[in-house]
């Protein structure tokens, strides 16, 4: 029997997108951002590079749609920043996870080339920050409110400033490699963040 269906174009379409995705991915972790090429993409991806030309204007362009599809399905995972009472315990939490995905060579490779060339490219650089760092930062300091309003941090705290104490240090040790990024540490940025330097008692 004849089968007269015609071929179903949004599947196809998804199936090549998600196959240009993963070989974007790839590539970058593999060869880095200045050695991946639309060329590479393509080839590794079973597809014609005016194909990739045709959705994306650039393997910039490529390579944030696919890190931020990346990021989703890893944010589907993962439950909305935890809100328990415990204002230590819901840091240590997500800070814990933030320092499995720094580990992650599936994440590594592909924020490193996109925080990388965002330097030198001030749009791409832009929409890094706002589509991916920005909805991050804000469930923090939302998070740092509902403290704030419940008496567990100090009135009139600079929540932005605050949520930097945590992430600006696990940034720094992630983009120098020198040290290792453990839960431990996660927990040590908590309690100092928290508790501050100086002496108790």
């Amino acid at each position: 029997m004849t089968d007269n269906r015609k071929p179903d174009a949004g599947r196809r379409s998804d199936r090549s997108r998600r196959a240009i995705y993963a070989a974007a991915l790839a590539l970058v972790a593999e060869t880095g951002f200045s050695r991946t090429t639309i060329e590479g993409i393509a080839a590794r991806a079973g597809v014609g590079k005016q194909t990739i030309y045709r959705w994306w204007p650039s393997k910039s362009a490529v390579l944030l749609e696919a890190y931020l599809d990346l990021a989703g399905q890893a944010a589907g995972d993962v439950p909305e920043f935890p809100d328990t009472g415990d204002l230590a315990a819901d840091l240590r939490l997500v800070l814990r996870a933030t320092v499995d995905e720094m580990n992650d060579p599936a994440h590594d490779g592909p924020t490193r080339a996109l925080a990388a060339e965002g330097v030198v490219d001030p749009v791409l650089g832009a929409q890094f920050v706002e589509k991916l760092l920005e909805p991050s930062l804000r469930l923090y300091t939302e998070r740092l409110r509902t403290a704030e309003a419940a008496g567990q941090v100090r009135t009139g705290l600079d929540a932005r400033i605050a949520v930097e104490l945590f992430v600006g240090p696990l940034t720094h040790r992630w983009l120098l490699r020198t040290l290792p990024l453990t839960h431990d540490y996660a927990d040590t940025l908590v309690e100092y963040a928290l508790n501050g330097l100086a002496p108790r008692g």
